[in-house]
């Protein structure tokens, strides 16, 4: 009896200890497309920083901004085969697999940050629906400022444009350039600066703050305010991974993504207004689009949107509907 309680008290001791000892910390790698000075970057930082703290060190993410361990155009995938299990990408990148997550690149219908955010929320259930069918979950997104024109010259319209070669991130920004008389050409963010430098590509339409990120005011001299749309990034986790947590796990996560999300929103629109001033110190032309552009610009925007509604159907139109277009 004694020696079953000796043991009894020793196996008692060994599973107290292993009780106390932390489980060994998941190292999870976060590629993420823009320059480390960029706020999305920086975001994701504070991001890693919260999920560490939340998850008292469960999680240690690393966060590997610039394209550096996999281009833009490879994130998604990367994170929907698992290669690695979180990362960022421009969701409005991904139309071309499933139109419905075009819905942020839609010209002139939500060009305001607070009607931005209500048509993410009218957005959000069928845009998740899709990724979760692509084996992804979102934990938080965050929008860029309004996106205007980059030119190394002035433009009143589109007999300006004919045959210049445009910098596309998505189909919305290939059919704009097409509808404009322009080339367009699929250039990452990572790549813009040397793509300018090269010729590759002639003008872009982005925020102020891809102009300030990549210094374009070396190749370019005019920005054009349009405030077209506001696209925004997303931060995804693979699904099968996320399944795989626990719930404290997964509600940590969550908290740090929407947390994050709140204050990467709060940033970018913080910043909008200032990167147009450092635009202009660099020596550009900063300036409202002329009635002539802006008209034709409408234009277009409007068709887009029926084009965009006809390719992502009910859904399309149902997030339309609650956004109260």
């Amino acid at each position: 009896m004694k020696v079953l309680n000796a043991y009894s008290a020793g196996a008692a001791t060994l599973l107290t200890a292993a009780l106390a000892m932390p489980l060994a910390a998941e190292s999870w790698d976060m590629p993420m497309a823009y320059a480390a000075t960029n706020y999305h970057s920086e975001m994701g930082v504070v991001f890693a920083d919260k999920v560490r703290e939340y998850t008292d060190g469960g999680i240690d993410i690393t966060v590997h901004p610039g394209g550096s361990l996999f281009g833009g155009g490879d994130i998604k995938r990367a994170i929907q085969t698992g290669q690695v299990p979180i990362g960022e990408r421009l969701m409005s990148s991904h139309a071309n697999e499933a139109p419905i997550l075009g819905w942020d690149n839609l010209p002139f219908v939500a060009t305001s940050y607070a009607d931005n955010s209500k048509l993410w929320e009218a957005a959000k259930e069928p845009v998740n629906e899709v990724l979760a069918e692509q084996n992804l979950v979102v934990l938080y997104t965050c929008p860029w400022p309004g996106q205007g024109f980059y030119f190394k010259n002035e433009v009143s319209g589109s007999a300006d444009l004919g045959g210049l070669k445009f910098r596309s991130y998505n189909t919305a920004t290939a059919t704009i350039a097409e509808e404009l008389g322009m080339i367009p050409v699929q250039v990452e963010a990572a790549e813009l600066s040397q793509a300018l430098a090269t010729g590759v590509a002639e003008a872009f339409i982005s925020s102020g703050s891809t102009g300030y990120d990549r210094k374009v005011w070396e190749h370019l001299s005019h920005y054009y305010k349009v405030n077209a749309w506001l696209p925004r990034n997303y931060v995804m986790v693979n699904k099968s991974v996320w399944d795989g947590l626990d719930e404290n796990m997964q509600a940590a996560l969550q908290k740090a993504g929407d947390e994050t999300g709140a204050a990467c929103e709060a940033k970018s629109e913080e910043l909008s207004d200032w990167y147009f001033e450092q635009l202009e110190a660099n020596g550009m032309t900063v300036t409202d689009a002329g009635t002539e552009f802006l008209t034709e610009l409408q234009t277009i925007g409007a068709k887009m949107t029926e084009e965009w509604l006809a390719s992502a159907g009910e859904n399309g139109q149902k997030i339309l509907d609650a956004y109260g277009q």
